[in-house]
């Protein structure tokens, strides 16, 4: 399937509005349910907290922050322009 005019300038301009946002977020703080995903699945098993039979393991975890490199930023706004501009140098879609 080939991307025609429209969708090339769609996805363009949403990773350029991507780049902006992550460019102008210092750092993401993550919800309970994905830290805890992310603590099931990628935490060592020696890295895991001892928890003793009285402590509720339902505990509150404190969100996981994620701070995106200064690139992430910059690279989706090229990408994102370079589409745009390359979108509106294709001929209109026939219909």
């Amino acid at each position: 399937m080939d991307f025609n005019r429209n969708q090339l300038f769609l996805v363009g301009l949403l990773l350029l509005l991507f780049g902006v946002q992550f460019r102008m977020v210092n750092t993401f703080t993550l919800n309970q349910p994905t830290t805890k995903f992310l603590a099931n699945r990628f935490q060592a098993p020696e890295d895991a907290p001892i928890q003793s039979m009285f402590v509720n393991s339902e505990m509150t975890i404190p969100g996981k922050i994620v701070k995106p490199p200064l690139w992430v930023g910059y690279s989706l706004i090229s990408i994102g322009s370079v589409l745009v501009l390359h979108s509106i140098m294709l001929p209109k879609p026939a219909g």
